[in-house]
């Protein structure tokens, strides 16, 4: 994807997709140009765990179509460039065939409506964070962000990660950890019970506050069940590493390895869910989860073919067998981390039972 601002105050978006369908397709969730660019579904269209473009409510471009005085699309798909012309979300030129095209893709370019928004101007930085974000989340991506807008100071970054969330904690660490700094934990699996997939990362400075973020299908949704999950995992997989080596309980007159472990450990995802929404265990779970939580830097992303979001502005995930299969994957790498490294293993114990 290459995304430009352009010298009169637009921006161009080019992509090398098969081009949206310029016909209509009798496909609700398949719309053609103009559907796509015209008309609001009737509810939130069924996301799958790689879809981007029509974000976490299922809008997709018609409400920037709306929001512009001006836009413009450019499709080139089955070996034609076709053209269509929109001012304030209405269709003002036909659907036209320009001719023969080379490749496929669609390239949308729109005005911002100044009678609508205070400021027009795009901010390049904002938009660089946003899509450094998704290409660590989204590793096939790519993503290129020019400036044209000052003359003779065009600006250019190009963004693609092959280390997905582990290159996204190193990149939340680069100012706060030495070269060659600890290593990252990172752990990758798929789940059929929570149908999609979860990447974990996660790394501990000496001192600072937590930086967790969490994601699903590229939302950040700091809140919900794959962030509690998380949470779980860091508690299970210590306090098991605690009772192994019989390391003294009474240092913490909470902790109760066996209970904590057993409970969020069980490989069945209802009695998983059941044992660890237990109010007792959470609370106790949830206090050791916060004393890891000290310098913590953590990534946690899932992508589902059906994310259930919570909250008015939709930043809690809701999908009840994440947190199962999150803390399972959690609980298991981290638990082989500890025993690979006992030293560190016994820094995180210590902070764990800490009074």
């Amino acid at each position: 994807m290459d995304v430009t601002l352009t010298p009169d105050g637009g921006v161009r978006i080019a992509d090398d997709g098969p081009g949206i369908p310029v016909e209509p397709t009798g496909d609700p969730h398949e719309p053609d140009l103009e559907a796509l660019l015209t008309r609001l579904s009737p509810g939130p269209a069924p996301v799958g765990r790689l879809d981007l473009g029509r974000g976490w409510a299922g809008i997709g471009p018609c409400v920037a179509n709306a929001l512009s005085a001006r836009l413009t699309a450019e499709v080139h798909r089955a070996g034609v460039r076709w053209t269509r012309a929109y001012e304030r979300g209405v269709a003002v030129t036909p659907l036209t065939e320009e001719g023969e095209a080379s490749g496929t893709g669609t390239v949308l370019t729109l005005w911002p409506d100044a009678e609508i928004f205070t400021t027009t101007a795009y901010s390049f930085d904002t938009l660089a964070d946003r899509f450094r974000e998704l290409a660590f989340l989204y590793r096939p991506l790519e993503i290129t962000l020019t400036d044209r807008r000052h003359p003779g100071e065009t600006r250019s970054l190009r963004f693609r990660s092959t280390g997905g969330a582990r290159d996204l904690v190193a990149f939340l660490d680069r100012q706060g950890l030495p070269p060659g700094g600890p290593d990252v934990i990172a752990v990758e699996r798929e789940d059929a019970r929570m149908s999609g997939t979860l990447e974990v990362a996660l790394r501990w400075r000496d001192t600072g506050e937590a930086r967790i973020r969490g994601y699903a299908n590229s939302h950040p949704t700091p809140h919900g069940t794959h962030v509690q999950g998380l949470r779980d995992g860091l508690a299970a997989a210590v306090t098991a590493y605690a009772r192994e080596r019989r390391l003294p309980a009474e240092a913490s007159p909470d902790l109760d390895a066996d209970r904590i472990t057993d409970r969020i450990t069980d490989r069945t995802t209802d009695r998983i869910t059941d044992r660890i929404t237990d109010g007792t265990t959470d609370r106790i779970a949830d206090r050791i989860a916060d004393r890891l939580a000290e310098g913590l830097t953590a990534v946690v992303s899932v992508k589902m073919d059906g994310p259930a979001f919570e909250g008015a502005i939709r930043d809690r995930l809701g999908n009840t067998p994440v947190r199962a299969c999150v803390a399972e994957a959690v609980r298991d790498r981290l638990g082989a981390w500890l025993a690979e490294h006992p030293e560190r293993a016994a820094a995180l114990v210590a902070r764990a039972l800490q009074g």
